[in-house]
């Protein structure tokens, strides 16, 4: 099976409907976005052992490397549009892997109102390599940006935190996960989150309706609270007490509490974080209750930064005193 062939097979009915795709039959796509809106555009690169483990099922590998786009573009306030998709493969191609990774795309893409809409396809050497370029749509000049939160604002996350970097240890049966005594349900609930991000999509409007600034979460909740402060210029504290978790999150918690670093520096979360005034935080609760994901309040923005602060963020635990945990997130080549 050739590269026409992998495209004419499992990609172009992925974009079928779409005018501006061609069928993927051209070099080129055409996407005009709805009048009176800007385009917001993201793109998200994984490797095989960095970003998913190799032996992860492809379904899964392709909802993954969409919904950590689809993400991107909810933590901008943005609708989903359409995506391009870019994909190197060992040699030769399994036929199988290709049909469960069309299956996942094409499941998260009904689900969120997106299509295909061109790319490319490649031979790689070694590991599956992808990388995604999503579009979305936001009225013009509205889209929420890192840059503007504001003293005196709250800062609130969706969703729960914790659950796919705890994940990650069931995925790769680590002995750790002994100590936790998990049952298979909330084992199950962990791995989902780890292999399958669940983009707030639902939340774009509500972001855009309420948030001073935002951004997703991918690589930890401290390291992008931080590059949320470090860009607007302010800090932020924050209370454990207040952070969302699941019931699978607490059980490990209960059973091993030096899992609280993980839950909020692992990252792969894909919630959303984002700072809204006071005065609005009955307005925004409601809109994200109707919206069918629930906010919550995790921290506050307390005043500008400083030269002095290691970091602009500020973690209080359970007892009243700072956390020193021993990294903030991941980042690459560190």
């Amino acid at each position: 099976m050739d590269e026409e062939d992998i495209i004419r097979t499992y990609f172009a009915p992925l974009a079928a409907g779409l005018p501006g795709a061609f069928d993927l039959k051209d070099d080129a796509a055409a996407l005009a976005p709805p009048p009176d809106t800007d385009l917001v555009v993201t793109t998200d690169a994984l490797v095989a052992g960095v970003h998913f483990l190799p032996d992860d099922p492809p379904a899964d590998v392709a909802a993954k490397a969409l919904g950590v786009n689809l993400s991107d573009l909810a933590g901008k306030g943005a609708d989903p549009l359409a995506y391009t998709l870019s994909v190197s493969l060992p040699t030769p191609p399994s036929a199988n892997w290709l049909a469960g990774f069309r299956d996942g795309l094409a499941a998260l893409q009904e689900a969120h109102g997106i299509q295909l809409i061109g790319g490319d396809t490649t031979c790689s050497p070694t590991a599956v390599m992808l990388s995604i370029a999503a579009f979305g749509t936001v009225p013009a000049g509205r889209m929420v940006r890192r840059s503007t939160a504001r003293v005196g604002d709250l800062l609130y996350a969706s969703g729960t935190i914790g659950d796919a970097a705890l994940g990650l240890y069931v995925a790769t049966k680590d002995k750790r996960t002994d100590k936790w005594g998990l049952d298979l349900e909330a084992q199950n609930d962990l791995l989902s989150r780890y292999r399958r991000p669940q983009p707030r999509t639902n939340l774009a409007r509500v972001v855009r309706d309420f948030a001073t600034a935002g951004l997703d979460i991918s690589d930890g909740l401290v390291i992008d609270a931080a590059r949320l402060c470090r860009t607007s210029g302010v800090s932020t504290t924050m209370r454990v007490e207040n952070v969302p978790l699941s019931r699978a999150a607490r059980d490990c918690l209960h059973a091993d509490p030096d899992c609280l670093e993980t839950i909020l520096t692992g990252g792969d979360d894909y919630e959303l974080l984002f700072t809204v005034p006071p005065q609005r935080v009955d307005a925004l609760c409601g809109a994200a209750e109707a919206a069918g994901t629930p906010v919550h309040c995790v921290g506050e923005i307390t005043g500008p930064a400083t030269q002095q602060e290691a970091s602009p963020v500020t973690v209080i635990g359970n007892d009243g005193a700072p956390l020193h945990l021993a990294h903030s997130g991941y980042t690459h080549f560190a």
